[in-house]
């Protein structure tokens, strides 16, 4: 497993963000969006589905999952970014609602609602963004987790907060 590095450059994430969105590139954006707000682990991010983040056609205001790794709960708060992520990515996809079972990080291409993308895949995504906006370093999908952890330092966020949202064990 090599190290990745979070995306320290705030303006690089919102680089990244309009390029997604000019590229049309809607659950690549959602995925990144989801990734960076979250602190999902891409494993718990990838097995998400409809009726997780959806209640009907409304965006829910949090929702709780058991994480794959540490098969720890946590809950998840959406705020307004991730918010309209969602909503404009139901709306390039209505049919996603049709069904709660729907897996959320869907190929676009097949439209396999049942399976989501591969881990491989979503390194892939991560990686050649990150390349796209000239970011020099080894990025990854966890580089969306670090990128939360990250930033919230940052602005102030404290690191007994960061522990618990991350769900680890120490502080070190």
């Amino acid at each position: 497993m090599n190290f990745v590095e979070p995306i320290r450059d705030r303006r690089k994430i919102a680089q990244i963000k309009n390029l997604l969105r000019a590229q049309k590139r809607h659950r690549d954006y959602l995925l990144f969006v989801f990734g960076i707000n979250t602190a999902l682990r891409i494993s718990d991010l990838l097995k998400l589905r409809v009726r997780d983040v959806f209640d009907g056609t409304m965006v829910k205001s949090q929702f709780s999952i058991k994480e794959e790794k540490r098969g720890k709960r946590n809950d998840v708060h959406i705020n307004e970014s991730l918010r309209e992520a969602l909503s404009d990515f139901v709306q390039v996809y209505p049919t996603l609602l049709s069904d709660p079972a729907n897996c959320l990080f869907v190929n676009t291409t097949l439209l396999d609602m049942d399976n989501p993308i591969g881990r491989t895949r979503a390194w892939s995504i991560v990686s050649s963004i990150c390349k796209d906006v000239g970011l020099a370093g080894n990025y990854g999908t966890h580089s969306l987790r670090k990128t939360w952890g990250y930033q919230a330092r940052v602005h102030g966020v404290d690191l007994a907060l960061i522990m618990y949202k991350l769900n680890h064990s120490s502080i070190a």
